[in-house]
Order: structure tokens, then C-alpha cells, then sequence
């Protein structure tokens, strides 16, 4: 089967290739083998690539297949499996290897692919919407019962979407950064009343001070980390949370630099990472959320662009291109 592999952290585009891997194994009991469609290049699938910043770079012994979301047809069922059959369309999460042409999965991770949604946004049905789950959840956290001021870094991108829309409908106080004004713009056209600021204005932290009221954040959702961190900081009201899950950012903020002690800050981290420590019903309860708003809303599952998995190097300059809107697919052509 083709399969984009690797052998050594560091840059994807350089480290990674297409390659002819060995099929995985046929489904045992309670798995399915799925033949993969479509599957998303998410900044996680690259930065596990790439090594976490300040981590060991490493080489191994067996080439690595990164992905972990995708969607496909079942091609053959393992045993004891009654809910799936061969020939349905499904979406999968967590599985590793992705990034491949066939996938063997336990059928608790596999989940058929309501009627009338396309390829497309069935590929982008799991990861973003739990990711969603999983902000909102550390949102709520953070505020104990009291709900305030939210600011959103990266609110272009599809999870920040997500946030938008969720913040529209529940209430919640929401302030968008991007990083520029035509950025800011499309989000105010596309989320009237939730305030958009670019952060390339010079002015930009006066006017979010301006759009909480004048009283800071109570919570800042943080996909871009790196040397903004400590501006982030800054707009928090004393006793706030900053919650990072994302490193789309350059540089480092010194921890010492944040004034956590004195002004009674916390700093959490989030991650979808967490999301299979929820417990079976939990997570089918999170799966029926994800599919019911794929089904009915999939404007907020954009793609950018399609690539063959041969295309995975313009991809991968796609997903990091300036003004990208939408998630860039992989795609395996059916046989």
C-alpha cells in the first residue's frame, strides 16, 4: 500500500516520503480494515513529525505512518463485528497510521458517516469538533460558574470556527485575534457580534481591553503560544486562565516573565490528546455531538485543498501558507 513515512524527527518536508508499506494486518476480532479516502493534515500530525520544541529528535528502527483522522469504505470486518459491514462509509479516530491507503481499527474508534455528508467533511468529522468539546469543557473549568470575557488566538482557523459558532449560540463573551484585517474582517462578516482584531493593528491590545469592557480576559484560548505568550498574559484579568493547545507560533515567553504569583494567573494546557481518558459512554455521548454537527452544519468543516497522497509535499506548503482558510486534505484514490 502507498503510505507518507518517516524514519527521523525533523522537518516534514524534508523527513517525510511516499513509500510502499506493508498492508496492516487483517482485522482480528472486534476491528475493521478500512481502504482510507480522505484524511486531514492537522498541525498536531506535523509537530509529531517534527519533534515537540526543545525535545530529542530521534531516528527509528521502523518508519512511522503520522495521521491519526481520516475517512474511508470498510473492506473486511473482524469477528464478532455487527454494526459495521463491509462497503460502509466511515470516519475513524484515534488511529495511528493514517496517512496510509488501508487502516486496521478497533470498531469503538470507527464511526459510520451519516447519509448525504460528503467525503470531504466526513475526513474533518472527529478531531476538531472534540477538540471543540474539549475548550469548551476547560472553559467552563477555568470559570467557575462565573462567565467572562473570552479572547481566542488563531480565530481563522477551523477550530477557532468552531469556537465562534459555539459562542454565538451558548453566549458566551467572545473576542477574536487574527493576524491581520482582512483576516479580521472575513470573521466579523461571517460571526456578526463577535469582535475581530488584528493583531498586526499597533493598538491592538487597547482594543481588547475595550471589548471586554475594561476588565481583561477571563480566559484566553491559546493556539499560537511562542513569543506571543506573555502579551496574552497581559490581557488576562488578575485571577484568569490562559489555556494553550496549540505552538503555531515562533519564540518563547520566559514563565517567570507572566507575573503568575502576584496577579494569581494559571497556566493549563489542552489537549485532544486527552480526550480517550473520558469513558466509553463519555466519548460515544462526544462522537454523536461530532456527527449530528457535521450533519448540520458542514459549512464550518472548510477544506482548503485536496492533494493525492504523492502531492503530500505541496500539502504541506498549503497548510502553512499565510491566509489559509479551511483544513488541506490527503487523498487515496478508491481502487
Amino acid at each position: 500500500m502507498r503510505a507518507i513515512a518517516y524514519d527521523q524527527h525533523g522537518e516534514a518536508g524534508q523527513v517525510l516520503r511516499l513509500s510502499e508499506q506493508p498492508a496492516p494486518a487483517a482485522p482480528a476480532a472486534g476491528q475493521v480494515q478500512v481502504r482510507v479516502l480522505s484524511q486531514p493534515i492537522h498541525p498536531g500530525d506535523l509537530a509529531g513529525v517534527e519533534s515537540l520544541p526543545g525535545g530529542p529528535r530521534q531516528r527509528f528502527a521502523t518508519p512511522r505512518i503520522p495521521g491519526v483522522e481520516g475517512m474511508g469504505v470498510i473492506e473486511t470486518v473482524g469477528e464478532g463485528v455487527q454494526d459495521l459491514r463491509s462497503g460502509q462509509r466511515v470516519a475513524f479516530f484515534p488511529v495511528p497510521g493514517a496517512w496510509s491507503e488501508l487502516v486496521t481499527a478497533p470498531t469503538d474508534l470507527v464511526v459510520p458517516v451519516p447519509q448525504g455528508l460528503s467525503d470531504e467533511t466526513a475526513a474533518l468529522m472527529l478531531v476538531n469538533p472534540l477538540t471543540l468539546l474539549t475548550l469548551l469543557r476547560a472553559v467552563e473549568d477555568a470559570q467557575h460558574s462565573q462567565a467572562g470575557p473570552v479572547v481566542q488566538t488563531a480565530a481563522g482557523s477551523s477550530v477557532g470556527k468552531l469556537v465562534s459558532a459555539a459562542a454565538l449560540k451558548h453566549g458566551i463573551p467572545l473576542v477574536n485575534l487574527v493576524r491581520s484585517a482582512t483576516g479580521a474582517q472575513t470573521l466579523r462578516q461571517r460571526f456578526p457580534g463577535l469582535p475581530a482584531i488584528s493583531t498586526a493593528d499597533a493598538d491592538w491590545r487597547t482594543q481588547v481591553q475595550d471589548a471586554t469592557g475594561g476588565r481583561g480576559a477571563q480566559v484566553v484560548l491559546d493556539a499560537v503560544g511562542g513569543s506571543l505568550t506573555g502579551e496574552l498574559a497581559g490581557l488576562l484579568a488578575d485571577g484568569g486562565t490562559l489555556i494553550t493547545y496549540g505552538q503555531l507560533g515562533s519564540g518563547s515567553t520566559p514563565l517567570e516573565s507572566l507575573a503568575l504569583t502576584p496577579r494569581a494567573l494559571t497556566v493549563r494546557g489542552a489537549s485532544i490528546g486527552q480526550w480517550m481518558a473520558r469513558t466509553p459512554e463519555e466519548r460515544a455521548e462526544d462522537v454523536a455531538f461530532a456527527a449530528r454537527l457535521a450533519a448540520t452544519a458542514p459549512e464550518l468543516f472548510e477544506v482548503a485543498a485536496s492533494y493525492d497522497l504523492a502531492d503530500f509535499a505541496k500539502a504541506i506548503d498549503h497548510v502553512r501558507r499565510p491566509g489559509k482558510s479551511g483544513t488541506v486534505l490527503l487523498t487515496s484514490p478508491a481502487p
